[in-house]
């Protein structure tokens, strides 16, 4: 029997995860996913091409990608590329304030740690552009003390009250792939910081057959999870699109969400039980059941907490056989809106493919400047369904859009009857079907276009992404109130050929997640601090969305990137009420990671709110 009461089916599996505990031996330091793998562009800006195995563009060539950024984005080809710097030396990073007394506790506790810069440099940050741009041009600020690598729960109970004793601060780290700061130090924080890193509590803990649940520890990286679990005939379903890299832990730190959520849930759907430790102790609840009525649920405090609470060291998570189907589909809309009233009218009707996403066109159009070089039947081909689309169907193929589809069930019966379902929909809105290959083309490019930012970086572009959950019927408000913002901020500042564009990624019965992203070429501008410039747009674009009645994020979290919406986002109370929580569990802030809100100066986000509105 374990601490939950449960006799399991299955018990303690050792993961051999993707990533290694000498991340950089396999990752890139300062940029995203595998050493050697991404967009690869030739000096003289003539040749592009892609490598990654297991990726669906290794080793081809994109023949359009320059025409494209050229066109779309005002590359100039001249300007050349803008090489990043190498890696510090030992000698190039700030000194570790790590006590050797703390060493000695950490030895004695038989607990792994590192005060190697280069080790603590990799912990240093996410994957905001802020910090990437950073690390590529060698501006290193505060960085962790020491990395510290507890191997399971015990170890991380350890740590936390060590860390209460001797007045060190945590930050736990997952995946590293935040796009919020929330992993970045406190620049002004006097006490030695420590980098809590999870990656080795990665078992699978405890399966158990029969109610359909396993137990694993947090610092799970999700490919490994579900990697783990196909194996054995299970999935849980959660697919981020940081899957290759992002942890359970993390997961439930930033209320993640999927691109299968319409069948597998959302974290909070998929979670049963977990256990959190603080300075004042350890949270869980006494048993493993589907609901509780017991209070105010102590999960919702901790989902979304980002690390300013404690640590979450192992989740329960419910598990599903393998779907016996699995089929991909794809539909062209004559415009985005068309294709926003479908996914509104299917979700509506409860239908729910494992996934829908909507592409609007200038997506669609980068979609295709990636496309990798055709031989001449498949240039026909493409040609005629243009054709076909312009000339016998009347779509504008400026404004068309397109939605990628992913049908899962024990069945082909099951499956059949939902895609004819939603193709009826479709159909209704001048839908058509675009075929299976471009579905799965689209579903799987997801996990390669991660790797496109760094590709802009070289070429001297500002790009990142931003989203928000909306009211089904505020979405085209936003997505229309956004573009005409962004131009006209870009247009008082001198940008001359900014990207905006945008896929609505999740759909619900009450509304849609927007994802957009946002891009403008920097060097012909000559400005002292472009990303700060970039960081003025966004912020007024951001604002942008919540007045038109869009959320400060879907499943990105909040960190130190967007604090500043945070009382706008749930009043002037429901700040205070973190800020009670937190003190009643972290008194002396040993989990200062200065996430959500400024737990120590209850005025700065009055100012911020003050600020922000009047923007």
């Amino acid at each position: 029997m374990d601490s939950e009461g449960k006799k399991p089916s299955l018990t303690q599996i050792k993961v051999e995860s993707a990533i290694p505990k000498i991340r950089q031996e396999k990752l890139k330091w300062n940029g995203w996913g595998y050493k050697d793998a991404g967009f690869f562009i030739s000096d003289n800006l003539e040749d592009t091409h892609f490598e990654g195995d297991g990726y669906p563009l290794d080793g081809e060539y994109l023949p359009t990608f320059m025409r494209y950024a050229e066109e779309r984005l005002g590359i100039d080809k001249n300007a050349g590329l803008v090489k990043p710097v190498a890696l510090p030396s030992e000698d190039q990073y700030p000194i570790s304030k790590a006590s050797e007394e703390l060493k000695k506790d950490l030895t004695d506790r038989k607990i792994s740690f590192s005060v190697r810069g280069e080790d603590r440099l990799i912990r240093s940050h996410g994957h905001t552009l802020r910090e990437i741009y950073a690390l590529r041009n060698g501006q290193i600020k505060r960085i962790p003390d020491i990395v510290v690598w507890p191997e399971c729960h015990q170890n991380v109970v350890d740590l936390v009250k060590l860390a209460d004793e001797r007045n060190v601060v945590i930050i736990p780290f997952g995946g590293g792939t935040s796009v919020t700061l929330a992993v970045e130090c406190p620049e002004h924080e006097q006490r030695p910081i420590l980098s809590l890193d999870t990656s080795q509590m990665n078992k699978i803990l405890w399966i158990d057959r029969e109610n359909l649940v396993a137990r694993f520890e947090s610092g799970i990286i999700g490919q490994d999870l579900e990697r783990e679990m196909n194996k054995l005939g299970y999935t849980v379903g959660h697919e981020p699109d940081s899957l290759e890299f992002s942890s359970l832990g993390g997961w439930v730190a930033t209320r993640a969400s999927g691109m299968k959520k319409s069948v597998y849930g959302n974290i909070e759907d998929l979670i049963v039980h977990f256990t959190a430790v603080t300075p004042k102790g350890v949270v869980s609840k006494s048993c493993s059941v589907p609901r509780i009525s017991s209070g105010p649920d102590l999960h919702q405090f901790f989902l979304g907490s980002e690390g300013t609470l404690g640590v979450i060291t192992e989740v329960t998570l419910k598990i599903r056989p393998l779907p016996a189907v699995k089929k991909f589909g794809s539909l062209a809309f004559p415009s985005i809106e068309a294709g926003v009233n479908c996914l509104r009218e299917i979700a509506a009707k409860k239908i729910f493919p494992a996934s829908i996403r909507l592409m609007d066109n200038n997506q669609f159009v980068f979609a295709h400047a990636i496309k990798p070089q055709m031989g001449s039947l498949k240039k026909m081909m493409d040609s005629l369904k243009k054709t076909y689309l312009a000339y016998f169907k009347g779509f504008d193929l400026s404004e068309m859009a397109v939605a990628t589809l992913l049908f899962e069930g024990e069945c082909p019966e099951t499956v059949k009857l939902q895609e004819r379902k939603v193709l009826e929909i479709a159909a209704k809105h001048g839908g058509l079907p675009g075929g299976e290959e471009n579905g799965k083309r689209g579903y799987l490019l997801t996990f390669v276009i991660a790797y496109i930012r760094d590709a802009g970086f070289d070429l001297g572009i500002l790009a990142e992404s931003f989203e928000t959950s909306v009211p089904w019927d505020r979405v085209m408000i936003v997505y229309n109130n956004v573009i005409q913002r962004m131009k006209s901020e870009c247009s008082k500042r001198g940008i001359k050929t900014p990207s905006l564009s945008c896929r609505v990624t999740q759909s619900y019965e009450a509304g849609a997640a927007m994802y957009f992203y946002f891009g403008f070429e920097y060097r012909s501008l000559n400005v002292e601090d472009p990303v700060g410039l970039y960081e003025e747009i966004e912020h007024n674009l951001r604002d942008e969305v919540m007045r038109c009645g869009g959320s400060i994020s879907h499943h990105h979290g909040v960190g130190k990137l967007r604090k500043q919406f945070m009382e706008r986002s749930v009043s002037k109370p429901g700040v205070e009420l973190l800020r009670g929580l937190k003190k009643a569990v972290d008194p002396k802030n040993i989990f200062a990671s200065g996430n959500l809100i400024d737990f120590n100066n209850p005025d700065t986000t009055d100012e911020n709110h003050e600020l922000m509105s009047k923007l």
